[in-house]
């Protein structure tokens, strides 16, 4: 019995205890509950946007020459530098004019006999008149004296103008350029045999220090630009251009013209950009892609990417914190992306706060305390 007594005592005092402190730790737990979930919030204001398009396009010399012969003959020398700059005038190229220079003075031989005959003519043609003004020359002589200085006269010209054609194939002898800009590699060497507007060209000027740029837009999306906005004030927007290595071209872009022809084939049209290219770094037949004026939007958006998510749906949301802490989901309207940010027309207003951090903390709801983000340097440039 006093066993059983040991026991049980301390069994009770132990349980006793257990049941005076359950009401203390449920009280404790409800003193203790946990402050609601921090997140990172940025406010946003709504801003007067111009959407862009990414196209691709191909880089065209803004002139272009190809240099060919007009005449016949074997090239004595080749004047210029492959690759360098020449200036309009300037000779690349002499073929031998040898025989150009025998037919000019062929020629002005022809014209001095042609002079020669027409001063016989003039002679004989004072003679007659002289006679038939005192009645000894018939009529018959003198439509013949006429007649025959007349012909001189024409041979004269006949002479001069072979004299000239004579005279412009010596010319040709010496192959100028007929454009200002860069050369480039030759495709004679001295030695060659040319001939008049032969199918090759002998080299290809090509004026680099302006280029152009070649792209192509659907028809949707020309439409599309046209109407929204008005089309000059897009046709005036700078254009930017990204090179093939990712890096963005230092020289803003002006579109100049749009070819008046929609392609059956694909539905596009070609547009033209001009570019000023002072370092000669873009050259003809680059791939490149540029970002084309589409849309002006008012009131827009420029929500942070990592703000966006997607409900079951698949369709954009963000999570946005109200004035009393509470956590609200907004379905968006997203237009296209812009750096690290969506432009979005609809589902925001003015001052809204969405969260950008701490998404995994927050549900539509729940109670959290926002802190603001600061915006980083390049937040601040994706506006602009």
């Amino acid at each position: 019995m006093s066993r059983l007594r040991s026991f049980l005592v301390p069994a009770c005092t132990a349980l006793l205890v257990a049941l005076s402190l359950m009401p203390r730790t449920a009280r404790a737990q409800q003193a203790g509950s946990a402050p609601p979930p921090a997140v990172t919030v940025e406010t946003l204001q709504p801003e007067a946007l111009t959407l862009t398009a990414t196209l691709p396009g191909r880089v065209r010399a803004s002139a272009e020459a190809e240099v060919r012969p007009q005449v016949n003959g074997i090239i004595t020398e080749r004047l210029f530098r492959e690759g360098s700059m020449v200036s309009e005038g300037d000779v690349l190229f002499r073929i031998d004019a040898t025989s150009y220079e025998a037919a000019v003075a062929q020629a002005r031989a022809s014209v001095s006999s042609a002079q020669a005959q027409l001063r016989a003519a003039d002679r004989e043609f004072t003679r007659v008149n002289e006679l038939s003004g005192r009645g000894v020359a018939t009529q018959a002589a003198m439509d013949t004296a006429v007649s025959a200085r007349d012909t001189a006269l024409a041979q004269v010209d006949v002479a001069e103008a072979a004299l000239r054609t004579a005279e412009i194939q010596l010319d040709h002898t010496e192959v100028r350029a007929r454009l200002s800009g860069r050369i480039g590699l030759s495709e004679a060497s001295p030695g060659s045999l040319v001939t008049a507007s032969q199918a090759t060209a002998l080299t290809t000027i090509r004026k680099l220090d302006v280029v152009h740029v070649d792209v192509t837009q659907s028809a949707a999306e020309l439409l599309q630009r046209r109407r929204s906005g008005g089309s000059d004030d897009l046709d005036a927007a700078e254009v930017t251009l990204t090179l093939a290595d990712g890096s963005t071209f230092d020289q803003k872009g002006l579109l100049t013209a749009a070819e008046p022809h929609v392609d059956e084939q694909t539905g596009v049209v070609v547009l033209r950009i001009a570019f000023d290219n002072p370092d000669m770094l873009l050259l003809p037949g680059m791939y490149v892609q540029v970002e084309m004026p589409t849309a002006r939007v008012d009131n827009a958006f420029l929500v942070p990417q990592e703000a966006v998510t997607r409900d079951r749906r698949g369709n954009p949301q963000t999570l946005v914190v109200g004035e009393d802490g509470k956590v609200a989901a907004r379905p968006l309207t997203v237009l296209q992306d812009r750096g690290a940010h969506w432009v979005v027309t609809e589902g925001l207003a003015a001052g809204d706060r969405v969260i950008v951090a701490g998404l995994q903390r927050a549900a539509p709801g729940a109670t959290v305390t926002a802190q603001e983000r600061e915006k980083t340097a390049s937040a601040a440039g994706a506006t602009e």
